[in-house]
């Protein structure tokens, strides 16, 4: 077991450190929580398409409807968001590994060689196969460290992949969801967002 934060942590400034955890120490607990994967599509300057893999992705408010993602600061796909002020989330299944892979390299315009895809309403490049997609206006962005945090207001949903499981990340690596046929679905009337 690895502890993060004991229960006396140093105060900051003390000898005893700074009573914060290292980046290394946030990322394995962080990996501790599941998440889905996406890609996260807009158009440069120049027309042309360009995304991201993302897993900092999750709904913020239904009514308005708005969700919420987080980019390294040097992202491409930050910038392009920022001039095109649209952008789509596209929700990967538990088969589009690759897919996940290709789009995790930095500033290579070949990530979208083969990759079939269509402007949605918005003008954002809609990935085929996914199981949703959300498409998104900029509503607005604000600093978060070593990332910024980008809210779209949700114009457009498509579902498409109802039988798919998700493509999840888990410490680290891929992983996916078994769901026991027959399970019964979640009482959503129990969550409070």
């Amino acid at each position: 077991m690895t502890t993060v934060n004991d229960a006396s942590p140093a105060s900051p400034g003390s000898a005893g450190g700074s009573g914060e955890v290292s980046p290394a120490e946030l990322r394995a607990a962080m990996g501790q929580f599941a998440t889905g994967v996406t890609v996260i599509t807009s158009i440069g300057p120049d027309g042309a398409p360009v995304g991201t893999t993302a897993n900092a992705v999750t709904s913020l408010s239904l009514d308005p409807p708005l969700l919420l993602a987080c980019f390294d600061l040097s992202s491409a796909t930050l910038r392009a968001i920022r001039e095109h002020r649209a952008f789509a989330v596209n929700v990967l299944g538990h088969r589009q590994r690759q897919l996940s892979n290709n789009f995790a390299k930095r500033g290579l315009a070949a990530v979208w060689d083969g990759v079939t895809h269509h402007r949605g309403p918005t003008g954002s490049p809609r990935l085929a196969d996914v199981i949703a997609v959300y498409e998104c206006t900029l509503e607005q962005s604000m600093p978060g460290g070593d990332h910024e945090i980008v809210v779209g207001r949700v114009r457009h949903v498509e579902i498409k992949g109802e039988e798919a499981s998700p493509l999840l990340f888990w410490r680290g690596k891929y992983s996916t969801l078994e769901t026991p046929a027959g399970a019964e679905p979640p009482d959503w009337s129990i969550f409070s967002w």
